[in-house]
């Protein structure tokens, strides 16, 4: 697995996630959690153009990225160089710390913060939520989500293979965990003692805001149960997505999406206040 990720080629690893995506859209076809009105193919285009903007941006910090990881590696530098520990064990520590800080930190960091929250907000107007929305992210939070991870790479010590395996695994988990699949409930609950999902993150993006505001994580649901943010519901088909605030259809366009964090925040329909559904 160390040569393999050392030195995967670029378009090895766009093949995989392309793979994967596509895999689970047409198993949400055939076996959906919640029927929507919208033309999935339009949707998809919106989500699939941020896809463009966060390879952009991973690719301008590529090789600050290499760069950190790298250096750590050569001195060696990081808490997990300090103490001795089979490569598999320091693989495993690696990831669970870049999916801590890398992923669950700052979003919850985002939620907590107006102004960051301004640019998380597109990722949370989708109101179909399917396997493309875990696309769906404004370029700023893109790089804030790397800045993130560099934090993770320096402070852990983790050499490239390794970052290169987190983000295939992340990537693939975060399709996963937004899918728009019906897994039978004591599936779902079984694998949310250890990772994210299906119906467990389907809570995140429920209107209602304590709901909202819960089930950050991405690959380990560990997270969220250690710090306090694990939330169920009884009937996940019953949640309603999106922001109140952002009902309108043009919020499903990506001009005005991009544009969002710089406007000033709609009035809500009343009508379309949500209650929450805790178990």
């Amino acid at each position: 697995m160390m040569e393999f990720f050392e030195h995967i080629p670029s378009h090895y690893r766009t093949a995989m996630l392309v793979a994967g995506l596509v895999l689970l859209w047409v198993i949400e076809g055939v076996i959906p959690r919640m029927r929507f009105r919208n033309n999935r193919f339009k949707h998809a285009g919106t989500n699939l153009f941020f896809t463009l903007t966060t390879a952009l941006v991973n690719l301008g910090f590529a090789f600050l990225i290499v760069s950190v990881s790298d250096w750590t590696a050569s001195k060696p530098f990081g808490l997990l160089y300090l103490f001795g520990m089979p490569v598999w064990l320091h693989c495993l520590l690696a990831v669970m710390m870049m999916d801590f800080i890398g992923a669950w930190l700052v979003h919850w960091v985002q939620h907590k913060t107006a102004w960051m929250w301004h640019f998380h907000k597109i990722h949370h107007t989708d109101t179909a939520v399917d396997a493309t929305t875990a696309l769906r992210h404004h370029p700023v939070e893109s790089v804030f989500r790397v800045g993130a991870l560099l934090l993770a790479i320096f402070t852990m010590g983790v050499p490239m293979w390794m970052v290169m395996f987190y983000q295939s695994l992340s990537a693939f988990m975060s399709q996963f965990n937004h899918a728009n699949i019906h897994l039978p409930q004591a599936v779902d609950r079984a694998l949310s003692w250890v990772i994210v999902s299906p119906d467990m993150h389907k809570v995140h993006h429920s209107r209602y805001q304590p709901e909202t505001d819960s089930n950050y994580a991405n690959i380990f649901s560990i997270w969220d149960r250690l710090f306090g943010t694990f939330v169920t519901v009884k009937d996940t088909t019953r949640l309603r997505y999106g922001l109140d605030e952002y009902l309108d259809e043009r919020y499903q366009q990506i001009g005005p999406l991009l544009k969002t964090p710089w406007e000033d925040v709609p009035v809500a329909d009343p009508q379309h206040q949500q209650t929450g559904l805790h178990q």
